[in-house]
């Protein structure tokens, strides 16, 4: 069966019954909100598999907000492979090397089916080696509250790291020992799964504006800790150094620029690397030159942008998930720093935040002469990464750009054709490399505004020219036939198939 792109998908899997609605931007027929009449405590991970009957077969969520720290995914695997359960479905928002005893619960038959947005690290590994029974589906971030509040991914039981409970069961990110700032991946979970249990390592007598309320909760579960914060940080937080990435970064801006995007009122994203942090930081300047100010920042929120905040520099911030410590702090002490949902944020269904962005900044692991973008693979067809918000937010904003050096470790990143198509090219506008800026021939209008700027406009095709001089034209990718995963749209389209990695010699 081919997808929407002209890809393969395989046999058996069944897209999302809603796929192709969004483009009408109809709401679909949603399951009934549970709530519950208080909840029960519970006293270990043991007695929670008893009291909710957690079997083989089932289908279990978590989020990822405390990252690359969390432990509550690793104790419930634990558990899991104490009783040898099998065929158990994992839906977590996100993976990351931490949760390593993953691939060995994988290998075991324990874990059968995967649901996430993003993945990386020993079980990306396990996947991409055709080591998983069944498919391992990667949505977007807004994709995943879609799927879960149409019922298209339905959770036996969610079960939910919280940094601080209060007695009512609501449930708070701001304080407590493991505070990550935002819980917004766990909202969806929280309303929608037929059981939900917070584990937490801090109990509080009242959580002051708590993002998750108790009248959905079933069971608490208090712990030692729940994770180390330290692991929440994501890329480098800080502004790279790197003359390169800094070129990008100014080029990128005097772009903005010429496309009349910084003025009064822009909103816009990025992500926390270097070189995205860096245009944060250009623009910010450009702000602070013109005396404007913007009306929010939205996303994961590093500590730049709750800076530009306390400066004035924007009305408010719109956070999915705090990427660092600071943007914890912010969180919980400034009324304009705003916790959201995944569905507010990005849900194509819902009125989200990421179709009101006026520009966002992404990056790329490889990008095609169709803009098509790659940020799932690495260039030999390993599981490096996922969607998370990428198609959402290109998607939505009224400019896309994607900024990357034109080569990285000695590959080019423009290729003919993309390994695994990520976010398609019918949703990204730029490409600023180091070597010139090229803008999607769809955009006629982008290339008017730049017609006469001194800006280094030149084909995508050039800048191919441009890398295979440097690196030679790389060898086209041998994949086997073996499918492992899905990449699914954001409307639930399947838009292109992972497959097993050809092993050395094979």
């Amino acid at each position: 069966m081919k997808n929407v792109l002209g890809r393969f998908v395989p046999e058996g899997y069944e897209p999302f019954a809603g796929s192709g609605a969004y483009k009408d931007k109809k709401r679909i027929i949603i399951q009934e909100k549970k709530t519950s009449r208080g909840f029960e405590k519970l006293s270990s991970i043991s007695q929670m598999f008893d009291r909710l009957g957690i079997k083989d077969g089932m289908t279990l969520s978590f989020h990822h907000h405390l990252r690359n720290g969390d432990f509550v995914l690793n104790m419930v695997a634990e558990e899991i492979k104490r009783r040898n359960l099998k065929n158990i479905k994992l839906a977590p928002s996100s993976i990351f090397p931490n949760n390593r005893i993953l691939a060995e619960l994988i290998e075991n038959g324990n874990v059968t089916e995967i649901y996430t947005d993003y993945v990386n690290g020993p079980v990306a590994e396990a996947i991409s080696r055709g080591k998983l029974k069944g498919m391992c589906v990667m949505h977007t971030h807004g994709g995943r509250p879609m799927a879960i509040e149409s019922g298209a991914l339905h959770i036996d039981v969610a079960i939910l790291a919280v940094p601080a409970v209060d007695k009512d069961g609501n449930g708070t990110g701001t304080v407590g020992d493991s505070a990550c700032g935002s819980l917004g991946y766990a909202e969806s979970d929280l309303k929608y799964a037929d059981k939900v249990v917070f584990v937490t390592d801090t109990l509080i007598d009242k959580a002051e504006n708590p993002q998750l309320d108790g009248k959905y909760v079933d069971y608490v579960l208090k712990v030692d800790a729940i994770g180390d914060p330290k692991g929440i940080v994501s890329g480098t937080t800080k502004i790279t150094k790197d003359p390169v990435g800094l070129k990008i970064a100014r080029n990128t801006v005097k772009l903005l620029e010429e496309l009349g995007l910084i003025e009064e009122g822009l909103s816009m994203q990025t992500g926390a690397g270097g070189t995205s942090l860096a245009v944060a930081y250009y623009v910010r300047n450009r702000m602070l030159e013109k005396g404007i100010k913007g009306s929010f920042a939205s996303g994961g929120i590093t500590g730049y942008f709750t800076d530009m905040l306390e400066e004035g520099l924007f009305k408010e911030l719109y956070d999915v998930q705090c990427f660092d410590l600071k943007a914890v702090q912010s969180i919980g002490k400034n009324s304009a720093h705003h916790a959201m949902s995944g569905s507010r944020y990005a849900n194509p269904y819902d009125d989200n935040v990421v179709d009101k962005l006026d520009f966002v900044i992404l990056g790329a692991t490889e990008i095609d002469l169709d803009f098509n973008v790659n940020v799932t693979t690495d260039s030999h067809g390993m599981i490096m990464g996922g969607s998370g918000g990428h198609s959402d937010t290109a998607h939505g904003a009224k400019v896309t750009v994607i900024t990357t050096n034109l080569v990285k470790s000695r590959l080019p990143i423009i290729k003919e054709k993309v390994t695994t198509v990520t976010t398609p090219g019918e949703d990204v506008d730029v490409l600023v490399t180091e070597r010139g800026i090229a803008i999607n021939p769809r955009r006629q209008d982008l290339l008017e505004r730049v017609k006469g700027s001194k800006l280094p406009i030149v084909p995508i095709e050039k800048l191919l020219e441009a890398a295979h001089k440097i690196t030679g034209v790389p060898e086209k990718l041998k994949q086997s036939d073996k499918p492992v995963g899905v990449v699914v749209y954001r409307d639930g389209t399947v838009i292109d198939t992972i497959y097993k990695i050809r092993e050395e010699g094979k």
